[in-house]
């Protein structure tokens, strides 16, 4: 028994000592105040101070990061850890669910070292619930990432959106969402995504988008009953719906039945606006993967849609803007490099909204967005010690998030 003992005590560790951090500013992000200097001590997994000067325990570890802004770490609300660069339709036909799955996790590390230390995987793109295993080996300490919120398979409309539409129909080539045509199916696929996993549920709600002579078209996939019945089933389980929606009237119908976010959201109506603000229903715009696609594009035609679409995009931005509906952050990245999205900030910014506010809706909106309100995207004693430093100061140069120098995950430093 004695030998038990002392193996056991000898197996314990001993907690990790507290961390000073010091660098020459600090962001307080609700506030937009800069503190000059500015210090966090970290005790174990949490943020204890924070000022222009903490305690310094005994035996603290005191990091300098020198000529750097110490931030809240960045949230991305819209990603898919399962794509890379590439024919997305190819990709997800040639490469296996266990080939797919370790990339994911190469990119969620990216993802990580670029200062991303909470993100919401908007679906696996035909790879189930793989996503399952990613997130609890992040929270298991496995593999660096950041902290997740999973959807699994993203759900859709037989022929919709994300379905194999381009290939020989006796080839039985899967599609990259899980089907369901009805109220019953939605209930039932969303009860299987949830047994399987699934933090949230994401659903297409819009499909191929169209420009034409400055109008925007989409078609609605499925009807305000359905996605009704959708929101209330996640509701029971205390969870939310997150939908793809680029124009109406399906975001009209996402907005009337109370989803969390309106994803992509190119236009929105003056109704889908008003019901967004009060119902404090998120717009992730998405900007970067259009970016992204106008540079890359296979043909100049190509490029030229893309760009009609981006500058569309744009336009409804800012009418969005003056509306009042809430904004969150999200790249959409996979399809481009993973570790490259801050330049949505950029972006957000380029297109109308003040740096600090993009921060804030980066931050403090996709904190309540993933359901870490109180928990993540400040700097304040009781919150989780997500923290980055950047070069530059981002209120006054929002670049400044993409020189991301430092990176602090949980009170673990992952980079430095």
């Amino acid at each position: 028994m004695a030998a038990c003992m002392a193996a056991t005590t000898l197996n314990a560790q001993a907690p990790a000592p507290p961390i000073v951090l010091h660098a020459a500013h600090l962001l307080l992000v609700e506030s937009g105040k800069t503190l000059s200097p500015g210090e966090v001590l970290v005790t174990g997994e949490r943020i204890t101070e924070v000022g222009t000067t903490v305690s310094h325990p005994t035996g603290a570890q005191v990091v300098d990061l020198g000529n750097t802004t110490l931030l809240p770490g960045l949230i991305d609300a819209h990603v898919h850890l399962f794509l890379h660069p590439g024919d997305e339709e190819l990709q997800t036909v040639k490469e296996s669910v266990p080939e797919r799955t370790i990339l994911a996790t190469l990119a969620a590390r990216a993802d990580l070292m670029a200062g991303f230390t909470a993100e919401r995987d908007m679906g696996t793109e035909g790879a189930g619930s793989a996503d399952t295993a990613v997130r609890n080996a992040i929270n298991d300490g496995l593999i660096p990432g950041p902290r997740m919120r999973i959807s699994g398979n993203a759900i859709s409309i037989t022929g919709g959106h994300e379905d194999a539409l381009h290939f020989n129909p006796e080839q039985h080539v899967l599609g990259n969402a899980t089907y369901a045509d009805n109220q019953a199916q939605l209930i039932s696929v969303i009860r299987e995504q949830l047994k399987q996993g699934a933090d949230f549920i994401k659903i297409y709600e819009t499909g191929h988008d169209a420009l034409r002579e400055g109008k925007f078209f989409t078609p609605y996939q499925y009807s305000k009953e359905e996605l009704s019945a959708a929101v209330a089933e996640t509701a029971r389980m205390n969870t939310r719906v997150g939908v793809h929606c680029t124009g109406e009237p399906g975001a009209l119908y996402a907005a009337e039945a109370g989803v969390a976010s309106i994803d992509h959201a190119y236009n929105l109506n003056d109704e889908t606006m008003k019901l967004m603000r009060e119902k404090r229903i998120f717009a992730v715009p998405t900007f970067a993967i259009s970016e992204y696609f106008i540079k890359h594009a296979n043909t100049q035609l190509d490029a030229t849609v893309e760009q009609a679409e981006m500058d569309f995009h744009a336009e409804q931005f800012k009418k969005q803007l003056a509306a009042g509906v809430p904004m969150v952050v999200g790249s959409d990245v996979g399809p481009f490099p993973h570790g490259t999205q801050a330049r949505e900030l950029e972006l957000m910014v380029q297109y109308g909204m003040s740096p600090l506010a993009t921060l804030q809706a980066d931050m403090l909106n996709g904190a309540e967005l993933l359901d870490w309100k109180g928990q993540i995207g400040a700097l304040k004693p009781g919150y989780y010690a997500d923290i980055i430093a950047v070069q530059g100061d981002p209120l006054t140069d929002i670049s400044a998030v993409s020189r991301v120098s430092f990176v602090m995950k949980n009170g673990t430093i992952y980079r430095r």
